[in-house]
């Protein structure tokens, strides 16, 4: 669906294991690497024996986008995806594993991870806590799965902005001007990554959901997230609307140019 809507797109090649072991645990990738046939990792999270080849792919086209200031067209996705075990349909946090590639092998200093899933990333979160190195923005829905991102949570460089049900465009942009833009420039990141998550848009039907962000909207919170810093690039995480989907991330994409 999303290859028929870009056929421009360029297939990427997969991670190897020593990326993702910088945020992820050995034991951990040793069980994902073996499985064999269908097992649940949590009770909404299968895995099978194609799930590992999938899972380097999306990390390395993370690492891909990360290198190139692209948008990483992935699933799974990987937010919710902690250093020791996979959840919310995510199986290796790939926002998390482009960032440690590009600090370890590209020099980056300070990345700061934008996220408007409407869903918090716990994973991500979690894989950067007391890390002054990388900052921690999510912008989500208050209250629903998987319960974590409220305000105050994590350490200095994580900021956790919940909003109400039934928020709009409105809402979603005063909460970026008002918490995440002055955090991120006062962090002053190399590079900003973006977990792009499309399930607060108004025609998406998820379970507890209920957000009213349009195309439009989406369009701003790219916009403004690639004005954050000299770079900027983007991974795919939630948005399950196979109608709305294709014209959401081109939305995306048209906030991202804004600021080439």
């Amino acid at each position: 669906m999303l290859l028929a809507a870009f056929p421009d797109v360029r297939e990427g090649r997969p991670a190897d294991r020593a990326a993702l072991e910088r945020v992820h645990a050995r034991e951990y990738l040793d069980a994902l690497s073996s499985v064999t046939e269908p097992v649940w990792v949590d009770s909404d999270t299968i895995a099978s024996q194609t799930s590992w080849e999938a899972a380097l792919l999306a990390a390395g086209c993370a690492i891909e986008a990360a290198e190139s200031s692209a948008f990483a067209l992935v699933r799974p996705p990987g937010h919710h995806a902690t250093p020791r075990r996979g959840m919310g349909f995510c199986l290796v946090n790939n926002v998390a594993v482009a960032a440690r590639h590009m600090q370890t092998e590209h020099g980056v200093g300070r990345i700061a991870i934008v996220d408007f899933d409407v869903h918090h990333g716990n994973g991500t979160q979690d894989a950067f806590d007391g890390d002054d190195s990388v900052l921690y923005a999510s912008l989500h829905q208050f209250g629903i799965y998987p319960g974590t991102g409220a305000v105050g949570e994590g350490g200095a460089t994580t900021v956790n902005v919940p909003l109400q049900a039934g928020s709009g465009d409105a809402q979603w942009l005063d909460a970026f001007e008002l918490h995440v833009e002055p955090a991120v420039t006062r962090f002053e990141p190399e590079l900003v990554l973006v977990s792009a998550g499309f399930d607060a848009h108004e025609e998406e039907d998820l379970y507890l959901v209920d957000m009213r962000v349009t195309d439009d909207g989406f369009r701003e919170l790219a916009k403004r997230s690639a004005a954050l810093a000299p770079r900027t690039a983007a991974v795919l995480e939630g948005g399950y609307n196979l109608a709305t989907l294709p014209r959401l991330v081109r939305a995306a994409l048209e906030g991202f140019a804004e600021n080439e």
